[in-house]
């Protein structure tokens, strides 16, 4: 699919050592088999805490760097991202299309994945958990945490949630937890790991758990408590864990495309460490190089017009100087280029794209390179279709192609949430709202309900892991938008994936979700 792919995981491996990261060509051919809780027996005896911390440490960032697989479902199957196919580049026998159009199966790759890989995560931090693996308390604690997050999103994504005890014999069937006891036993996980957790205010140590990380997970749960368990979360409970964040020094902060830099900065609660070079190059053209990757983007991943349109500015330009709100960001023209960010603008790209010098781009057809707001659908496209989204940049200034530095929590995002809990609640959520929109350069809203807030979610947290979990909040994950199959709109099944059939083959505890 993509040129000079060596190089690129040259790069990757000399920066951080991290496995998981799939940056080229989709396998679909399913496993034989489903995940295997290894090492489960009647004969455990503890693992060694230090090495499997650090590797489950490790196993997450892998999975959050990996452009398929958790982003995919989490971004791909929202109206903020999708992945056309160009010609024969990123067909993929229709893995990236099946997502965004909500025609996935059972047998979806990806969907087994991640399955796979969050189940793995959970049975990993259990076995450090367990008293015969004699963890610190504070070891103890941070795997709780990546138990709890892990288990979110398996729950998020499921609606149940397999689990075993370290203890039991190799050939026992895990239990499964319904949705209220998944729901139970990552409040309780966090609940218990919260005294033991470290407080770290903004740092550079802030790649791993913390008080603050554990209350950002306790204001999501509470928050989406009503999908489930079928009851209202305590909203009072999500303010009083941002508040504890706040108090941990965390703050709102000027100058939103710094943010995403490996520099301290206010906003950052957790980072992972993990190359961001698909968060830069799977959306960028061919020609699109920086110094430290001659190879170019990969020409894949774009956004939709009506996303795009959901910020201010001219809509037909995001050059500098067209009232665009900082968020859209812009792309560097004849007139303004800066050698320091090559050519190449940030956040949202389209129309005419430039070389370093200012010059016009163009593709390898040579035509000019004019990312355009339309497509014609999910497959029939050229190199040029679709606005591309970047806000990693490459520019040396902001720390290269492929450091390791993802942002996985961020600040405003729990901003948003004590005032979406504060709007739940009866009260009035326009002046916090405001108080993000006036940073990053936007008009004040005259009034925020349900829309406004899940608009404001959207523009401040794009490509950050939170679309999917944010449209089913707002009951609007089911809605319709462009290039979504005319017979999912509308379907609530869809608001879980399937079970994968190897999972339900290898245990019988767990049931097919409705629809599938």
């Amino acid at each position: 699919m993509k040129r000079n792919m060596s190089n690129i995981f040259g790069a990757l491996a000399s920066l951080v050592l991290l496995a998981g990261l799939t940056l080229s060509c989709t396998n679909l051919e399913i496993e034989e088999s489903d995940f295997i809780f290894e090492g489960s027996q009647e004969d455990f005896a503890g693992v060694d805490v230090s090495s499997e911390l650090g590797g489950l440490y490790n196993d997450v960032y892998g999975q959050m760097g990996d452009q398929a697989n958790f982003f995919a479902l989490n971004e791909v199957s929202t109206d903020e991202t999708l992945v056309p196919t160009r010609g024969t580049d990123w067909g993929d026998n229709g893995i990236w299309r099946t997502l965004h159009a909500h025609t996935w199966s059972p047998t979806h790759q990806y969907i087994l994945n991640t399955w796979n890989n969050l189940n793995r995560n959970v049975f990993r931090a259990s076995q450090i958990i367990d008293p015969l693996s004699s963890p610190t308390p504070q070891q103890e604690a941070e795997a709780r945490f990546l138990r709890a997050f892990s288990m979110y999103f398996v729950l998020d994504m499921w609606g149940q949630a397999p689990f075993r005890d370290p203890k039991g014999a190799s050939e026992d069937v895990p239990e499964v937890f319904s949705a209220q006891q998944a729901y139970e036993f990552i409040k309780t996980d966090l609940t218990t790991a919260l005294p033991n957790l470290p407080t770290r205010g903004p740092s550079a140590e802030t790649n791993l758990a913390s008080k603050a990380t554990a209350n950002f997970m306790i204001a999501k749960l509470e928050l989406n408590a009503q999908r489930y368990t079928g009851s209202p979360g305590n909203m009072q409970a999500v303010i009083q864990a941002i508040d504890a964040i706040a108090a941990d020094g965390y703050a709102l902060q000027a100058g939103y495309f710094d943010l995403f830099t490996p520099d301290v900065d206010t906003e950052t609660i957790w980072y992972a460490v993990t190359s961001v070079g698909n968060r830069i190059w799977n959306g960028l053209h061919y020609n699109q190089n920086s110094p430290d990757n001659g190879g170019g983007g990969w020409n894949g991943f774009t956004t939709l017009a009506e996303f795009y349109d959901s910020f201010e500015g001219n809509p037909n330009s995001n050059n500098v100087g067209d009232g665009q709100e900082e968020r859209r960001g812009w792309v560097p023209d004849a007139s303004n280029a800066d050698g320091s960010n090559l050519g190449i603008g940030y956040g949202f790209l389209v129309g005419q794209q430039y070389e370093e010098d200012g010059s016009q781009l163009n593709d390898r057809p040579g035509e000019k390179l004019i990312f355009t707001r339309d497509l014609p659908g999910l497959s029939g496209n050229n190199e040029r279709t679709g606005i591309r989204i970047i806000k990693y940049h490459p520019s040396p200034d902001d720390g290269g192609s492929f450091r390791g530095h993802e942002i996985v929590f961020r600040y405003a995002d729990a901003h948003l949430m004590k005032a979406e809990a504060m709007m739940r609640s009866g009260g009035d959520a326009t002046a916090m709202v405001n108080e993000l929109r006036a940073l990053r350069g936007a008009s004040p809203l005259g009034n925020v309900g349900e829309a406004e807030m899940l608009a404001e979610r959207g523009r401040e947290l794009y490509v950050e892991f939170w679309r999917r979990n944010d449209l089913l909040r707002f009951g609007q994950y089911t809605r319709d938008w462009e290039f979504k199959d005319p017979a999912s709109v509308g379907d609530a099944t869809k608001n879980l994936y399937p079970i994968p059939i190897n999972a339900l083959l290898s245990n019988p505890n767990l049931v097919q979700n409705e629809g599938y």
